[in-house]
């Protein structure tokens, strides 16, 4: 191994402790804080928040911090091993002694990795759903459902991701040095096209969705929208309570697509006022153009994220720095895919702060919007009944929640609004 493999071999090994090492110690400090106060309603909510319902916010919030830890030491370890225990590279080889290099033996790697990497963690993922959700009473699936999604999800995903891989795969090999802007713009438009098809034809799927039927509330709804000057192909209503017991609602589509969706059970939980206002909560980062930033920004990354993979694919230190010898044979070209994907993580995770807060920020313009077209004290009101109802904690780490909530803690966030209301 060449002095410029090794230090790369440094630099991954590195990040990829420091974040384990960042990841248990910021976990760790929100279990200590939690736990700390888990018996004492903090004085603005306790009018409106039960020391039972706190309790059990702490500790669904403790539970999934301990089960983040895991779960970091599990995906180190599997990183770990497809890269500098040889993972890759092994599977790579055997692909090529029963078939011949090329197109099909780049996406059966492609394929292979995806298949073998969800059967390693599918354990994690049974867990999270059938202990931790169904202990606090969140889990409305059975086990057939749950692995009917997966069936689902697994054959939506190739028949969604292989074409594009194959895409993909086919720029990096006859677009010459500048491939990878190609490949940016084909998968932009993917991308794109994505946002058009998911709501109609990927999302039923997996959901049931139904046009709301409450008029009373559609009429509110639409007269809301009127004065937003917002325009929805339709709204409708979605069986959440299938799968969970946590509501929500969202806008999806893109352009003249775009679609209202309320979870059933959040038209259960919250009363018409308060579905107003989350709705102008909602409307407001369109409004304020949150879903463009946010899209562009995603583009600018993913135009830098490309960039850096054209380089790195021409270079032979990235592939033995993390365990894989390239072919001289035969295209490496899905090797340096897959092995980006994996790396990319490492330096992106310490850039979470600046994308939470950027996120914080939003959430503060989508409220200030909401108050101004409906009651503060009305999304105040559906924001405690959503908190107490998805057991959120009232009393997170300061420090964990600036660098990991994409959404202000519950104190933050309730005070502004009742002084914006006031």
């Amino acid at each position: 191994m060449d002095s410029s493999a090794l230090a790369f071999t440094y630099l991954f090994c590195a990040l990829l402790v420091g974040g384990l090492i960042v990841r248990t110690v910021l976990a760790s400090r929100q279990i200590r804080h939690v736990v700390r106060h888990r018996d004492r309603v903090p004085d603005p909510f306790a009018a409106t928040i039960g020391l039972d319902a706190h309790r059990k916010a702490a500790d669904y919030t403790v539970a999934k911090a301990r089960f983040g830890i895991l779960e970091s030491a599990v995906e180190a370890a599997l990183l770990l091993g497809w890269t500098l225990l040889g993972g890759l590279h092994a599977l790579n080889q055997l692909l090529l002694q029963w078939m011949a290099p090329g197109m099909w033996q780049q996406l059966a790697l492609l394929g292979a990795f995806t298949l073998i990497g969800a059967v390693l963690t599918l354990p994690l993922g049974w867990w999270s759903t059938f202990r931790l959700e169904e202990r606090f009473g969140f889990n409305k699936m059975s086990l057939g459902l749950w692995l009917g999604d997966l069936l689902k999800g697994a054959v939506v995903g190739g028949l969604i991701g292989l074409p594009i891989a194959a895409l993909v795969l086919w720029l990096m090999g006859a677009a010459g040095p500048s491939w990878w802007l190609w490949a940016w713009g084909a998968w932009m438009v993917f991308n794109l096209l994505l946002l058009v098809l998911y709501p109609t034809l990927i999302a039923p799927l997996f959901n049931k969705f139904e046009p709301l039927q409450d008029e009373t509330l559609k009429t509110r709804v639409n007269d809301l929208m009127k004065r937003c000057g917002f325009a929805a192909k339709g709204l409708f209503v979605m069986d959440g309570s299938k799968r969970s017991a946590h509501a929500n609602a969202y806008f999806t589509g893109f352009g003249a697509a775009k679609r209202v969706v309320f979870f059933d059970t959040l038209l259960k939980q919250l009363a018409p006022p308060e579905i107003d206002a989350v709705l102008a909560h909602e409307l407001g980062h369109y409004k304020r153009r949150h879903i463009l930033q946010r899209t562009v920004l995603m583009f600018a990354l993913s135009l830098v994220g490309f960039a850096v993979l054209g380089w790195v694919s021409r270079q032979a230190w990235f592939y033995t720095g993390l365990g894989v010898v390239p072919s001289l044979e035969a295209p490496n070209n899905a090797l340096a895919l897959l092995l980006f994907l994996m790396v990319v993580p490492l330096f992106t995770y310490f850039l979470s702060p600046l994308l939470a807060q950027l996120s914080r920020r939003h959430e503060f313009e989508a409220d200030a919007y909401a108050c101004a077209h409906t009651d503060g004290h009305d999304l105040a009101s559906a924001l405690l009944k959503l908190y107490k109802d998805n057991a959120s904690t009232l009393t997170p780490d300061p420090v964990f929640a600036r660098f990991y909530y994409s959404h202000p803690p519950a104190s933050e966030r309730i005070a502004r609004l009742q002084g914006a209301a006031a």
